[in-house]
């Protein structure tokens, strides 16, 4: 269950399926060409369904209710700060000097004058001025893509969601190499900070970072419910779309 308490979830997910707008979907009944997996995936779906329903949707609901607001922001801000330390790694991959210099200057601001990120100051600033450190999205998947590398066939994770065999690579990589809270299992950058490495440390910091992004997502949940026909399609075909925009760093919606 460490994979589970370490997952983003769906909640993650969906977020990015209402940034597309909305997704078309499948009318036809037809099989998909780019998901050959699709009963496989369609079970898989269904058990992280039942996950979020039983226990990570009431236990983010429990969260948002005894949190007050500043405190939930907070916590957000802190754990969107540790993120940018894959952002700015995998920028730095993509030679894409822009969203490193803006994500260094994000993690530096933030983390000193914004108190190890619980104070989004970089985004403040973004606001008053023409710097532009606005909050960037980049991950081992999308360096991936930009290298060329083909998204191969739509894949479910246990627990993750959607995914594709390109991500599914992109996300290990993350994970055991860049994030901050998870790459301690292979303490290949802290291997000398023995407390930082700590199971007892990490573990908790993890879960509360899966329940404060499920939190943040209840509101979402709802349009999504409400706009999807077949929501496994809905889910599928936003989150192929939102994956090959940010790769391109574009708005378009071709499948890559």
């Amino acid at each position: 269950m460490i994979n589970f308490i370490r997952s983003k979830a769906i909640a993650i997910l969906i977020l990015g399926l209402v940034l597309t707008g909305c997704a078309s979907t499948n009318t036809n009944n037809q099989k998909d060409y780019r998901d050959p997996l699709e009963s496989m995936n369609r079970a898989v779906f269904n058990f992280n369904e039942m996950v979020d329903n039983n226990i990570l949707e009431p236990v983010a609901r429990g969260y948002k209710k005894v949190t007050p607001d500043p405190i939930e922001m907070v916590v957000g801000n802190f754990f969107s700060n540790l993120n940018d330390v894959v952002v700015l790694t995998n920028s730095i991959l993509q030679l894409n000097y822009e969203s490193a210099l803006a994500s260094s200057g994000r993690l530096l601001i933030n983390t000193t004058f914004g108190i190890f990120g619980m104070i989004d100051i970089a985004s403040d600033i973004s606001a008053a001025s023409d710097i532009n450190l606005t909050k960037r999205n980049e991950d081992f998947g999308q360096t991936l893509g930009r290298y060329g590398v083909a998204s191969g066939p739509y894949i479910v994770l246990p627990f993750l969601g959607p995914s594709s065999l390109r991500d599914t690579v992109g996300i290990g990589v993350d994970g055991f190499f860049i994030d901050p809270v998870t790459q301690g299992i292979t303490g290949i950058f802290l291997k000398d900070v023995a407390y930082l490495n700590s199971v007892a440390l990490r573990l908790p910091v993890a879960t509360a970072r899966t329940i404060n992004t499920r939190a943040q997502l209840l509101d979402v949940e709802k349009t999504l419910e409400e706009a999807a026909l077949d929501k496994y399609e809905f889910m599928r075909d936003a989150y192929m779309q939102r994956r090959t925009s940010l790769i391109n760093n574009t708005d378009t919606a071709e499948v890559k």
